[in-house]
This record gives C-alpha cells, sequence and structure tokens, in this order.
C-alpha cells in the first residue's frame, strides 16, 4: 500500500501572474507667463495677456489596488475555441492510446470534455497501481465513466483501503473485485459502502468479500423491498434471512422481471411448498423459459418427481441421464427402505409418479 500511496499525490500546475510596475500619476504641472510688455506708447498698451492652458487628460493607476494583480484568479480563464479543441483532440488522443472508446465514452458522460488531462493520467496510473489492466479500462470507464474524473486521494484509494481492511478482500482479488463491479470506486464510503457492509453482516451474510457488488446498491432501495416482498407472498422474516444468507445475489434481481413470474409458475405450475425455495432459493437464478419449464415439463410427462435441486443445477446431458435411470426403475412400496416421503408431502403427486431422492454421493431413483 506504501506504494500505491505514492503515486496518489496529484500534479497541480500552478499559475504565475507578473505584475508590471507603473508610475503612481502622471500630470503636467501648467506654467503660466505673461507676455512681455510691449514698447508702446503709453496710450496703446494693451492689458496684459495671458495665453489659457488646457490641462491634458492624466491616466492614473491606484496602488492600492496593486496587490490584486498578484492574487491568482478565483476561475481560470476560459480558453479560446481552438485551445479548446487542442485540449480535448490531446484527451482523446491519450485515451485511445490506452484502449479506450473516446466517442461512446465522452457522448455517454460530457464532463470529461472538460477535465484534466493530469487528472486522467493519474487516476490511470493509480488504477495499474493495484493491478489494473490496461485491457480492463475500456470496461471500467465504459461502465462508471465518473472514475475517470475523480480524485485519486479523495475517492480511489479510500474505497481500496475499505474493500482491503473492512471487506477483508485480498490484495490478488482486486483487480477481479473491481472489474466486475466498477462502480465501486465511484461510491462514498462513509455513506454508501460501509453502511451497506453494516447492513448485511447485522441479517448473517459474514463473507461480504465474496459478494463485493452488493456494497454498491442501496439498503433502502434495493435490500428492503425484496425482503418485504417476500414476506408478503408468505415467508417469514427469518426465512427470508435464511434464503438471503444462503444466497445473497437474491438482492440484485428484479421483483417484477424475475420473482414474480417464477414464483407463479413455481406455486401454479409446480405445484410445490414454499418450504423449498427457503432451501433452495438458486431457483430464482436459473431461466424460466430455457431451463425451469422445460425440465419440468419432462418430468410431468414421465410421471417423475425430484428435488429442486436435481432438477436445476445438472448441465443438460447430466439430467437427462438421471430421468433415463428414473424411468428404467421400478417403483417400491411404501414399506420399502428406497421409499421416501418427504418429497410427497404437501406435492400434489400423480399415483403412477416416480420418486427420486438423493442420497450423499449418488441420486436413487424409488
Amino acid at each position: 500500500m506504501a506504494d500505491a500511496c505514492n503515486m496518489l499525490s496529484k500534479l497541480h500546475s500552478t499559475l504565475s501572474f507578473c505584475t508590471q510596475s507603473v508610475e503612481d500619476t502622471f500630470h503636467l504641472c501648467n506654467t503660466i507667463q505673461p507676455l512681455r510688455k510691449p514698447n508702446f506708447p503709453h496710450n496703446l498698451s494693451p492689458a496684459p495677456l495671458t495665453i489659457p492652458t488646457e490641462r491634458p487628460q492624466t491616466t492614473t493607476i491606484s496602488l492600492s489596488n496593486t496587490h490584486n494583480l498578484q492574487k491568482p484568479l478565483k476561475k481560470p480563464v476560459s480558453l479560446s475555441t481552438q485551445d479548446a479543441h487542442l485540449h480535448l483532440r490531446e484527451k482523446v488522443l491519450y485515451l485511445e492510446s490506452i484502449g479506450v472508446d473516446t466517442v461512446r465514452l465522452i457522448s455517454d458522460y460530457r464532463p470529461i470534455s472538460s477535465a484534466s488531462i493530469l487528472d486522467m493520467k493519474s487516476v490511470v496510473g493509480f488504477l495499474e497501481s493495484i493491478g489494473i489492466l490496461l485491457s480492463d479500462l475500456d470496461r471500467i470507464f465504459g461502465m462508471c465513466p465518473e472514475i475517470l474524473i475523480s480524485s485519486v486521494s479523495k475517492d480511489l484509494l479510500p474505497v481500496i483501503t475499505f474493500l482491503l481492511r473492512e471487506v477483508n478482500v485480498l490484495g490478488s482479488n482486486i483487480r477481479k473485485v473491481i472489474i466486475r463491479r466498477p462502480r465501486l470506486l465511484a461510491c462514498s464510503v462513509e455513506k454508501q459502502l460501509r453502511p451497506t457492509l453494516y447492513y448485511l453482516q447485522s441479517i448473517g451474510i459474514e463473507e461480504v468479500h465474496k459478494y463485493t457488488s452488493l456494497l454498491s446498491c442501496s439498503v433502502e432501495q434495493k435490500f428492503l423491498p425484496r425482503i418485504q416482498y417476500f414476506r408478503e407472498v408468505g415467508f417469514s422474516r427469518k426465512d427470508v434471512e435464511v434464503m438471503v444468507r444462503r444466497y445473497p445475489q437474491l438482492f440484485c434481481y428484479s421483483i417484477k422481471g424475475n420473482f414474480e413470474p417464477k414464483l407463479h409458475y413455481f406455486v401454479e405450475n409446480m405445484r410445490r411448498d414454499l418450504d423449498e425455495l427457503k432451501e433452495f432459493p438458486q431457483y430464482f437464478s436459473f431461466s424460466l423459459e430455457n431451463r425451469i419449464k422445460p425440465r419440468h415439463m419432462l418430468l410431468l410427462e414421465n410421471h417423475i418427481y425430484l428435488p429442486l435441486p436435481v432438477i436445476l443445477k445438472p448441465n443438460d446431458s447430466q439430467f437427462h441421464r438421471r430421468i433415463e435411470v428414473c424411468i428404467g426403475s421400478s417403483q417400491p412400496l411404501k414399506g420399502s427402505p428406497l421409499w421416501s416421503s418427504g418429497f410427497t408431502e404437501n406435492v400434489d403427486i400423480s399415483p403412477n409418479s416416480i420418486v427420486c431422492k438423493e442420497n450423499t454421493k449418488m441420486l436413487q431413483c424409488v
């Protein structure tokens, strides 16, 4: 971390202002002299003639205001259109040299156009120091362009320190964590990351370093509505906490797009008990159209009943092999040691169904 911290100092260019000494006041001294008396007769002698002189406009610069010339301007002087184009071109060339799609980036996030190229280089240098590759930058900046104009010392370094020290992410895994969820680098540790960490720990999710993507989610807008949904469909609060401990990714799924259609099919078509979902919340991670429905229909056609994990977890070839084994098996009597009633309770199974149970090392069709 010492090496990373040394790279955090930002290079700031300072403007120097030169002041030019000026005279306090320029003025002219007026000299009025009467003309000499001409040698005319006394009675023709005119009165002394005076020629008025016009005072020229004076230029005065107050010394009391010269101290303002030595202060840097509070706002940067706006660049001319030509200068702005040159600076933008310089940034575009730099970003393209490190493999970043500048057309998409600048069109999606306008503030980059006015950002300092020195700040951008500082960000890129810091990311490289923590293991990010140049080939990763297009994805990172494309998903979260705010990172490119962040402050290394105020924004990025605190996040990395938090992940290493409080979330217990291994240094060798930092790159994987950032690539998976770049938005982590744009989150405030105090306002977002740490409160979310405390909430996840409070409901029993201890190994948060395995689910770092959740840290960028809002407790109020993301977690609580999903907990409330499961409560409304019949789960107790304790049941919901058990489910999210077993599968924390539940917090990432859409209520309308995922939970509602899959739960409706589970209850109305598969006619299974909610306790199975408590034991296997990963059900919501599988595609309804591509896996859940086709496999359920195949089981119905062959009058086979399987535990939920056995239906969904195997790949296609493994699943079909198990179906073949079950079809070739005969159904035992209830008094047989192979009979299992655990899968028939609260489930609508036809009398001709073959009930399969999963042993520790193999699947037996009984």
